[in-house]
């Protein structure tokens, strides 16, 4: 029984023999095919080039461009599905265009398109496979019926240059790629996140300190009137706008608090997760070590992630006792937060999961939710770890350079 030839885990082909196998064939096929398509890619690439580059004086060329680039991702596409099924080539898809939100506009979308690195290597691939389609096709053809002996040689040595142009052109550039298609997208989160933190602030402050303080404003006003008419009425006012000054000045408080505590910014992560601790209704058992003070970002997105988690305990749970750790592990900093409440948390049950997820994978964190039906609960976070120091450094080259300045 004949076997038909496996392709390694490396995805090189089996050494080439004399005999016609289906590998050899699949090579041929190809070679052959190599010439529809290298002039189906070429014409494409001309007159989309010729047309966008033309008619750039105009308002349509560049738009032509663009488009005609999202058209070259496809033709790579194609070029890419072809090498895998006859050639066994093990390569994965580009990632995909950063979607341009309906706010950003046409010219966002325009820009982003243009300087699409996957479309232009896609460009360039079909424009130099024209010669190369016409010599493999001409000595695959000639070699099927004149030198067949030494043709799966022949086809192999061809296949390969194949390759290594379908590896170095229509590969996705691996790393790199990947972390700015990532950072596009976390840029997005957090120039929402942030927005969303300032309508918060606007609003508390419009409708809890503002609201107060003009109520005080007009009763201390009333109150001035009424001094030299009803002195007793008008000290009652004015007992009434000092117990609303008092409940002012709370609000601010914790609204300041909410915004970046001064117990973390004095003491660090230990004393401010404490605090958090003391103010959960739930019994909650904190262990902090590590080995100094992340820097000041790092630090407050791991304490307002404790903060909403446990919130989220105390509200949703039912839980009897909890615990909140956090420690280095070297270059990361993490976060364990368990429960032994009622269990059942996912990513979409409107406890506020997923935008912590969200947070924490702008920064280049990572979020594990683990919570089956009945408990407990263990949320486990995870952040990139930044010495202190370095913001020290930084801040102070930009004193340095502000003072500077004003020197000058």
């Amino acid at each position: 029984m004949t076997m038909s030839p496996q392709v390694p885990d490396d995805d090189r082909p089996p050494p080439a023999r004399f005999a016609l196998d289906p590998w050899t064939w699949k090579e041929i096929s190809h070679l052959l095919a190599n010439l529809p398509m290298a002039i189906a890619g070429f014409v494409y690439t001309v007159v989309m080039i010729a047309v966008g580059v033309g008619l750039a004086v105009t308002v349509v060329g560049l738009p032509l461009l663009a488009a005609g680039l999202q058209g070259a991702r496809l033709l790579g596409r194609a070029e890419r599905g072809r090498a895998r099924g006859l050639l066994g080539l093990r390569i994965d898809e580009p990632s995909a265009m950063a979607p341009v939100h309906r706010k950003q506009g046409f010219f966002t979308w325009l820009w982003s398109s243009l300087k699409d690195p996957v479309g232009w290597r896609a460009v360039l691939y079909s424009f130099i496979r024209l010669p190369w389609g016409v010599l493999t096709f001409a000595v695959t053809l000639v070699s099927l019926f004149v030198l067949w002996p030494v043709l799966p040689f022949t086809a192999r040595l061809l296949t390969n240059a194949d390759r290594g142009m379908v590896r170095g052109l229509l590969s996705p550039s691996d790393e790199l790629e990947r972390r700015i298609a990532e950072l596009e997208s976390d840029r997005g989160v957090v120039v929402d996140t942030a927005a969303a933190d300032l309508r918060r602030i606007e609003r508390d402050l419009h409708d809890g300190a503002q609201a107060r303080l003009v109520a005080l404003a007009m009763g201390l006003g009333l109150a001035k009137e009424k001094l030299t008419a009803d002195p007793e009425a008008a000290a009652r006012m004015v007992d009434e706008a000092h117990g609303e000054v008092k409940v002012a000045l709370q609000e601010l408080r914790d609204l300041a608090r909410g915004i970046h505590p001064a117990v973390l910014t004095d003491r660090g992560l230990d004393a401010a997760l404490s605090a958090i601790a003391s103010r959960c209704t739930v019994p909650v058992t904190v262990g902090v070590e590590l080995p100094g003070r992340p820097a000041q970002a790092i630090e407050g997105i791991a304490y307002f992630t404790v903060s909403e988690l446990l919130q989220n305990v105390s509200k949703h749970s039912g839980a009897r006792s909890a615990s909140v750790d956090v420690w280095r592990t070297a270059d990361r900093l993490l976060i364990q937060v368990t429960d032994d409440g009622r269990g059942g948390a996912s990513m979409d049950g409107g406890t506020g999961m997923s935008g912590l997820a969200e947070r924490l994978g702008a920064v280049d964190g990572l979020f594990v939710l683990d919570s089956p039906p009945g408990g407990p609960t263990t949320v486990t976070a995870e952040l990139p770890w930044r010495d202190r120091e370095e913001d020290k450094g930084a801040a102070g080259d930009r004193s340095g350079r502000a003072g500077a300045g004003e020197r000058r």
